[in-house]
């Protein structure tokens, strides 16, 4: 089904954005051996929470286990960008322009692409954000190699992705760093069936627009019904060769635990047996939390540990256990740090401690009726 919105003149290609990040220098994920995890973390607000809620061990970090991966030096500056870089779009000026200003002025906002400001050193960390989560495939695929069930993968990165379009930044994000990753995977490992999984409260259109005629890469995400950017109707199925291989799931406000599980069962589920993907890739937003301000789903710290070990289960089942979670929305830092401090006990096979930070006190009655109408429409459109 064609749509008005679709963006279909990039400004910078996934393949331009790989030339970059192949151009840079050196960042260390860290390994948690003899585990099934694996972290790249780059923003120091997210890990500093994240030690606090569940601080890990230096015992159990080996440096043997870690790993340099190809990174842009946040201290340099948009002149340092590589020589070897030649954009021959016009369109694709308006990015660097934007990004040379803030290299100037400190902080601006980028024109035209919704609520999106950048600072001196956004552009580098944008380049981090998507190598880490390259590198993070890399390891994974390495692993599964080696092993039957290889760690899974977690970019805690910044800037967020999803709603990075073809032709430039949108709503916090930059570039599209689950997109990238999902090309790299094809294109350098030859994984050519890969499952996309979008759980941000907001629709991730950037992703979405990148892969809508492409009947290789299965974009589905679950989302706030009118929540920002608009996009994501449950009519949106895909185009031309791509029919059928978007899922857009608008969830209505209130949508709780008990939306989520009966969606992850009855659509995930067969969606991915049914695609049978090489890899799972999964844009973790954690702004569905009934804490955070920006939305209004109830989702909660429980919640997000379901889905962290349901689709590690997934994973296991459909693809030898290839996965990688890639950070996007989250806007309370208390509720953000203690989910994804549970996503990273569920991958680990550990209790979830959600009982010690949910409240279920502020919870009030799902929209069931509404959330199941949805579910059999969806099921419907898609044949499920």
């Amino acid at each position: 089904m064609a749509r008005t919105n679709q963006t279909t003149q990039p400004s910078m290609s996934i393949n331009q954005i790989l030339t970059v990040i192949d151009n840079t220098q050196s960042i260390v994920n860290t390994v948690l051996p003899g585990s099934d995890s694996v972290a790249a973390t780059q923003n120091p607000a997210i890990t500093t929470n994240l030690s606090v809620v569940a601080p890990i061990p230096a015992s159990n970090i080996n440096s043997n286990d870690s790993t340099q991966v190809p990174m842009f030096n946040v201290n340099s500056s948009m002149q340092d960008r590589p020589s070897n870089l030649n954009f021959s779009d016009s369109t694709q000026v308006p990015l660097f322009n934007a990004m040379d200003k803030a290299s100037v002025e400190g902080l601006i906002f980028i024109e035209g692409s919704g609520p999106t400001y950048a600072t001196e050193t956004t552009f580098q960390e944008s380049l981090i954000a998507a190598g880490a989560g390259i590198s993070l495939v890399d390891s994974v695929v390495a692993a599964s190699r080696i092993r039957q069930s290889p760690p899974l993968g977690f970019a805690l990165i910044r800037p967020p992705g999803h709603h990075a379009i073809p032709k430039g930044p949108m709503g916090f994000c930059v570039f599209g760093n689950v997109a990238v990753a999902a090309r790299h995977a094809q294109r350098a490992h030859g994984l050519k069936r890969v499952f996309i999984i979008d759980f941000d409260v907001h629709h991730g259109n950037g992703t979405c627009d990148a892969f809508y005629d492409d009947p290789d890469i299965f974009f589905l995400s679950t989302h706030q019904d009118g929540s920002y950017p608009g996009t994501g109707k449950i009519d949106e199925v895909g185009h031309g060769r791509g029919e059928g291989a978007t899922l857009n799931l608008p969830l209505p406000g209130g949508s709780g635990d008990s939306a989520m599980r009966s969606v992850f069962e009855e659509v995930i589920v067969p969606c991915a047996q049914r695609f049978k993907p090489d890899i799972i890739l999964v844009s973790a937003g954690y702004d569905g939390h009934v804490l955070d301000p920006l939305a209004s789903l109830q989702f909660t710290t429980n919640t997000y540990y379901m889905l962290a070990s349901n689709i590690k289960q997934l994973a296991r089942e459909l693809c030898g256990g290839r996965c990688v979670f890639f950070l996007e929305g989250g806007y309370n830092l208390q509720s953000l740090s203690y989910s994804v401090a549970d996503s990273f006990r569920a991958f680990l096979g550990e209790r979830s401690s959600s009982s010690q930070f949910d409240d279920p006190a502020i919870l009030y009655e799902e929209p069931s009726a509404k959330v199941k109408q949805a579910i059999q429409r969806i099921k419907y459109i898609h044949s499920l």
